[in-house]
């Protein structure tokens, strides 16, 4: 306990102005990449691995083990290189994420065909629900998803209700595989979505979910996009986003959850209470006099 105590009054001694500032960006940095990778499954494999090194820790400094202890300095190294390597989807994300905050300003500008869409898509969604068509339509947004579309046939078409119908009506050649939206036009349909590789549909009740759910749920790791889902089995409309997915939504709750990705209130990306200052200085500056 003593030698406790004084590495406490040294570390006190020593600590000044400078030492408060090295710590608060320390702490920013560690603060910073929990909140990019808070909600995706690089936080199971991260505290496992925190875990495992707090026990070899341990091992080391209160038991006598010289061979442990020198595996343990030759292994530790190589995380330095394997870490990027497990956790590069993650990596990718994270960095796309701070890119797209550095451009919070453009968030505010909601299209003038926003709207429009939103009700095409809702209006489609749930004609081919009353007569359980299975469909995946997939919004693009910051991330392009041109790999996507060059698997599918091409169209940029104008957005309909009627086309969106048509195309994912039973039997015909576009209706299997995913549309893929970009802004208010029709970019490709029949497009072949990553399936996911999550553990989001291993819970008891999404084990019978099929494939137009994975492929909805495996385009949202990837990458920023929205989809939405109809059962062809059920007649049940989905929506996925960022790995997650919200089930059983009516026509009001998926207008409301559309139009939520058009006009975001949070930057993704960035921790909430420097968000919620950034939206309001955004927005001060969209709505100010003159601009």
């Amino acid at each position: 306990m003593s030698e406790l105590l004084a590495e406490v009054s040294f570390f006190l001694q020593r600590l000044d102005a400078l030492a408060i500032l090295d710590l608060l960006l320390v702490t920013g940095i560690f603060f910073l990449v929990i909140s990019l990778l808070r909600g995706t499954r690089a936080v199971v494999l991260l505290r496992g691995m925190v875990l495992l090194i707090i026990i070899m820790v341990l091992l080391t400094s209160l038991l006598p083990l010289p061979a442990f202890s020198s595996l343990l300095t030759a292994t530790l190294p190589a995380l330095l290189f394997v870490i990027p390597v497990v956790f590069a989807p993650e990596i990718r994300r994270a960095f796309e994420r701070l890119g797209r905050a550095g451009t919070f300003f453009s968030l505010f500008s909601v299209p003038a065909e926003a709207e429009r869409t939103v009700n095409l898509i809702v209006s489609a969604a749930e004609r081919l629900a009353e007569v359980r068509h299975g469909a995946l339509i997939t919004v693009e947004r910051e991330d392009r998803l041109d790999e996507y579309v060059e698997t599918g046939v091409p169209l940029d078409a104008k957005l309909t209700t009627e086309l969106l119908v048509q195309i994912f009506y039973v039997n015909t050649p576009l209706h299997d595989g995913a549309v893929i939206l970009r802004g208010d036009r029709i970019a490709a349909a029949s497009c072949v979505m990553p399936l996911s590789a999550g553990g989001t549909l291993t819970a008891d009740t999404r084990r019978k979910l099929g494939l137009r759910h994975r492929a909805a749920l495996g385009v949202s790791e990837v990458s920023d996009a929205v989809s939405v889902v109809v059962s062809e089995e059920t007649g049940g409309i989905s929506i996925t986003h960022n790995g997650k997915m919200i089930r059983k939504l009516d026509r009001s709750r998926l207008r409301n959850i559309l139009a939520t990705f058009y006009r975001p209130r949070r930057i993704a990306g960035v921790p909430s209470w420097l968000s919620d200052w950034l939206v309001r200085s955004g927005r001060s500056r969209v709505e100010a006099p003159g601009d």
